[in-house]
């Protein structure tokens, strides 16, 4: 990066976390305070949290590299996030306010007791604890790409200042650094998309682009097709999204604070409705980057693989043989290719139908011939590294901004990509910091004196020792596919059976804490077994591991009670 973008991005950076602790400078020693900022964050400031809590890193990397290799068909994820807002809001959001909770998980000690409490709080911690290391990955590969760092190094460095804040401000200062982060990564994430518009040959616009994309299946917004082992499709994102989205946002207290922290019910509710309003409309335009990335490669040369690390890699191997041959032929097929989709524009723009399917045809057979040069690469990655991942999506996206994007810029972008790391990993740290105080710390000390200085004490030091955690997990990430799926797997594991608990603490009220713990554990098991054992696309491990323990709770509890009457009945004569 040139001098400039160092500037733009440490002024960023400087600017956004320099003015969330001034902010919040004095937020006390309360435990009301530190934790939830004393609730009294407007909507605007809850939408804006919740938005930037979800969009990590991983958001703004490996999304475009998503839609350039996927295409457009990743939205129907999100398909069932608004309906899931309007529930949360009607259901969840007036018990959570009544009872002044600090976490969702102290309302199911009340509703059933104090084992259920923990358990629903221990899988919420295993799986945010693993999905922070994640947040901590992504941000390390621009860094590493960047500086040519050890991604060692680049992820201790990042872990540092994200605990070093979160750990001094609570979550007021979470909250307030939020709202410079998702104003940086707006402005960004235009600037990105207009630039490859503009960057694009003179004769192709927007409509030609789009057009291109679509001849090329990359407009593949809803597919109606039902498929168990397809994972991104209509049905799995009105119902298996619709339920991850349910248990995010209504059971996840990474999310669940920052609600939490509103003025009063409204307040909370018109924060869920803006993120479910805003967040659609965003990750469309995330997605509609990728395929833009796409087109653009078709015009442009494409590197044989966006992974440039890899790349120096095998070129210092015995295979730079094979590797320099194989760049050789991959040019050729990107001059055939450019040729193609050059034809196929003109074609449109003239009307000439015969000519357009013509043209689409060479340019499916250049696609198709430039899939097996890279699937030779891929080879090759394996037999010079047989441990790494060949996969090169998460690096798209950084490739074209640090080689196309004009100074300044650069700084600008890759501030985007920090600024939604330090957004998303601040508020795991919190929620973690907050879940094991409030959850396992307080409840099993309760005949020690513990004032609110002794509790927001363990809460920093439990923050520390999340972020330590998440640091470890993130040095093993790179073995991970795609990070966006990485991170949604992640999830859909845990959080079927924490929404199952949730469902049964609202709607079935003859259930006790028996059933349900014991339901809620071997949901768990069966998930993970699942998952090993099966091709189920993981999105309907939400909204099969939810019923699992609803129908498995109401079971164990008949049970239960057909047992407890025949105690109590006489014995027979």
């Amino acid at each position: 990066m040139s001098a400039l973008d160092w500037a733009v991005l440490t002024g960023a950076l400087t600017f956004i976390i320099g003015y969330g602790a001034w902010r919040t400078r004095r937020a006390g020693s309360s435990l009301d305070g530190y934790l939830l900022g004393g609730r009294q964050t407007r909507w605007w400031g809850v939408g804006l949290s919740i938005i930037a809590t979800q969009a990590s890193a991983i958001t703004f990397l490996s999304t475009p590299g998503q839609a350039y290799a996927d295409g457009m068909r990743f939205i129907q994820f999100y398909f069932g996030l608004p309906i899931a807002m309007v529930l949360i809001s009607i259901v969840a959001v007036p018990i959570y306010q009544r009872l002044q909770v600090f976490t969702a998980y102290e309302y199911l000690q009340s509703r059933f007791d104090k084992r259920t409490r923990t358990l629903a709080a221990g899988l919420f911690l295993l799986q945010r604890g693993l999905s922070n290391g994640l947040s901590l990955y992504a941000p390390a590969l621009v860094l590493s790409a960047i500086l040519g760092w050890n991604t060692t190094v680049t992820v201790c460095l990042l872990g540092a200042v994200i605990i070093g804040y979160t750990v001094s401000g609570g979550t007021r200062a979470v909250t307030v650094t939020q709202q410079g982060q998702v104003a940086v990564i707006f402005c960004g994430m235009v600037v990105a998309g207009y630039l490859l518009v503009h960057y694009l040959p003179r004769e192709v616009g927007f409509s030609d682009a789009m057009h291109v994309a679509g001849r090329m299946g990359k407009l593949n917004l809803v597919d109606f097709h039902f498929d168990w082992e397809n994972r991104y499709n209509f049905w799995t994102g009105m119902t298996g999204g619709l339920f991850l989205a349910l248990s995010y946002f209504g059971t996840d207290q990474s999310q669940v604070q920052r609600y939490l922290s509103g003025q009063s019910v409204t307040q909370s509710r018109l924060g869920l409705l803006m993120n479910g309003l805003v967040k659609v409309p965003m990750q469309f335009g995330i997605l509609l980057v990728g395929v833009l990335l796409f087109v653009f490669y078709l015009f442009q040369p494409a590197p044989l693989t966006f992974n440039r690390p890899m790349y120096e890699r095998v070129m210092r191997s015995d295979m730079a043989p094979q590797a320099r041959q194989l760049e050789q032929q991959y040019t050729l097929i990107q001059d055939a290719q450019r040729e193609a989709a050059t034809a196929l524009v003109a074609t449109h723009q003239q009307g000439n139908t015969p000519g357009q399917a013509a043209a689409n045809l060479r340019l499916q057979t250049t696609q198709a011939a430039a899939a097996g040069i890279r699937a030779s690469w891929k080879g090759l990655v394996q037999q010079v590294a047989p441990a790494a991942d060949s996969k090169d999506t998460d690096y798209v996206f950084i490739s074209f901004v640090l080689r196309y994007l004009p100074r300044g810029l650069v700084g600008l972008l890759v501030a985007v990509v920090l600024s939604a790391a330090m957004s998303s990993a601040a508020s795991g740290l919190n929620s973690l910091g907050s879940t094991t105080v409030i959850d396992l710390y307080r409840p099993f000390t309760r005949r020690l004196h513990c004032p609110d200085a002794h509790l927001v004490a363990v809460s920093r030091w439990s923050t520390v020792g999340w972020g330590v955690l998440g640091v470890g997990f993130a040095l093993f990430a790179a073995q991970m596919e795609n990070l966006i799926q990485a991170v949604n797997i992640l999830g859909s594991l845990f959080y079927g059976t924490i929404l199952g608990i949730f469902a049964v603490a609202f709607f079935q009220k003859r259930v006790h804490g028996r059933a349900v713990f014991w339901a809620a554990v071997v949901t768990q098991l069966a998930t993970l077994l699942a998952f090993w054992l099966t091709d189920i696309a993981y999105l309907w491990y939400n909204i099969l591991g939810c019923f699992a323990v609803m129908l498995l709770a109401e079971g164990a509890q008949r049970l239960a009670n057909r047992r407890e009457i025949r105690l109590q009945q006489p014995a027979s004569l």
